[in-house]
């Protein structure tokens, strides 16, 4: 979506979700989109499979505008690459303890097979830029092992850092388990969604990328930059509005 405006708004001061209550993840969830809105989003991305898993209710209950989580369309590719039927989801604690990627599937397929891990140790991984080490791949082996020998033929990456771990994860599963990144399906749902709702910018329109966190930038910025391949520009520190109960 090259002539989309894109705000991005990162939690750096409270991150990472994936150990939090659900009551703290929605809570912080509400208070970052109502950031969004005061900056006219015409519609919120919730790019964070924890925050999407325990927030989008009250989310989707609570904005005058369209939300989209990362659930439903990795869920939705998932059974879309399936062969066998038997799905594997890896994620944070909080995201696999939640069910959400279990009830996504079921209710899209209801008798697909899903094997679920906690992957608790990526997340710090990746946001110390340990991408390609000998270290990483085998905590990879050690967390995705045992869905490989319990037969999945397709792994959804749960997590929004994840893909950053894609040809690390890729070189243990070789070519018969297909990776599904949600994030990349977000995306697409969005386009489509735009398109539906006839909210897409102008084909003339010049896109743009802001940046903007909630505490100074640390490594991950630079890893993120590096791996996505983006010019990020100058990121605005914003502070929190604490939302009213």
């Amino acid at each position: 979506m090259p002539n989309e405006s894109i705000y991005y708004l990162g939690d750096t001061a409270r991150v990472p979700y994936g150990g939090k209550s659900a009551t703290t993840v929605q809570r912080y969830s509400l208070e970052i989109a109502g950031m969004l809105l005061e900056e006219n989003a015409k519609t919120v991305v919730v790019a964070c499979n924890t925050a999407s898993a325990l927030a989008l209710s009250p989310l989707t209950e609570n904005l005058p505008v369209t939300v989209t989580g990362v659930i439903l369309p990795g869920a939705q590719a998932a059974i879309a690459a399936t062969r066998t039927g038997h799905i594997g989801v890896i994620g944070t604690r909080a995201t696999i303890h939640s069910g959400a990627y279990e009830r996504a599937l079921h209710s899209l397929h209801p008798s697909v097979r899903v094997t679920t891990r906690a992957c608790p140790l990526l997340v710090p991984l990746i946001e110390e830029g340990w991408l390609q080490t000998a270290i990483t791949d085998q905590i990879i082996t050690q967390y995705i092992g045992p869905l490989v020998d319990d037969g999945i033929d397709t792994l959804v990456l749960g997590c929004t850092h994840y893909p950053l771990l894609r040809t690390a994860i890729a070189r243990l599963l070789g070519d018969t388990i297909a990776l599904v990144d949600s994030a990349q399906n977000c995306a697409n749902a969005v386009r489509d969604l735009l398109i539906r709702e006839n909210l897409s910018a102008l084909e003339t329109s010049a896109g743009s990328l802001q940046v903007a966190l909630t505490d100074r930038p640390d490594s991950f910025l630079r890893v993120a930059r590096e791996a996505l391949n983006l010019d990020v520009g100058e990121v605005q520190l914003r502070e929190i509005i604490p939302h009213a109960p």
